[in-house]
């Protein structure tokens, strides 16, 4: 008896001291954020002697002229639209591969899970050049393209598994009162597809709030970039670093992903849950 309670209170020492070692960077970020520049650099004390404000002022009062506000919208914009044109177009390509048939279906399939294989710094450079040439470099449109016309092969792939889930009798019974394709595609499979599509805008969102190395190569105008790059901007190899700002710009842009996962955690754990049930 003691030797199991001295080893279950040894495994939750263990998973505590984890616990901190995890969370430390962290606490670290959004109590720095509070401190003064001073004490930033040097430390590894996470919490600041008397807190101040001054970092998010300066934050929020932008840099180079450009307000912190347009930085985020900026960034909100590319990620609302990826959300969207990523959802619509991977549900749509899903059905088709989970419910019609057509020639090469299983072929077109494959390669497209085989684009999952290939390293993304391998395009970078043809698609650079494909998009300077059409004149859209300094643009969104190299940013959202590629997510319209469905070439994240995740989220295809994703939703196809959850459709192949579905049985295929609420169809039939659809085809049989006359529905053609867009209506039980509209009508039964897209509302039943609500975990994938919640999954999916979670995943989208965060990828392209966080993605620096697609606006750093094709946006040229500090006043479109994103926050990512906003907070680049704050390194300075040659004078002061700004370390105290840049640290608090951070944490006031990890607050739309916090609130993205929130509003959806319900429909993953929705998600998960029925896809346990379904056998």
């Amino acid at each position: 008896m003691r030797t199991s309670r001295a080893g279950s209170i040894g495994f939750h020492l263990g998973a505590l001291a984890v616990l901190v070692i995890v969370l430390y960077p962290g606490v670290w970020t959004i109590a720095s954020s509070f401190k003064e520049r001073s004490q930033i650099i040097g430390t590894a004390n996470p919490f600041p002697d008397v807190p101040t404000l001054d970092n998010f002022r300066t934050a929020l009062s932008g840099i180079a002229g450009i307000s912190f506000w347009q930085f985020f919208g900026n960034s909100l914009l590319l990620a609302v639209l990826s959300v969207l044109t990523i959802v619509i177009s991977s549900a749509i390509s899903a059905y088709a591969f989970a419910r019609l048939r057509f020639p090469g279906r299983d072929l077109w399939f494959a390669l497209m899970i085989g684009t999952m294989l290939v390293p993304a710094h391998v395009m970078l450079i043809p698609q650079y050049i494909v998009f300077q040439k059409a004149g859209l470099v300094n643009t969104f449109v190299p940013l959202l393209i590629g997510k319209l016309l469905a070439t994240d092969a995740f989220f295809v792939f994703l939703m196809v598994q959850f459709i192949r889930s579905m049985p295929r009798e609420l169809d039939e019974a659809a085809q049989v009162d006359g529905a053609g394709h867009a209506r039980i595609f509209g009508s039964i499979i897209l509302p039943l597809l609500r975990p994938a599509i919640a999954t999916s805008s979670i995943f989208a969102f965060i990828w392209s709030w966080n993605d620096f190395l697609g606006p750093l190569l094709y946006l040229k105008k500090p006043d479109m970039y994103t926050l990512p790059l906003a907070l680049r901007l704050y390194i300075d190899q040659t004078t002061t670093s700004d370390y105290g700002a840049q640290i608090a710009m951070a944490v006031l842009a990890l607050v739309p992903v916090l609130l993205m996962f929130f509003v959806f955690q319900r429909y993953l754990v929705e998600g998960v849950a029925t896809q346990g049930l379904k056998g």
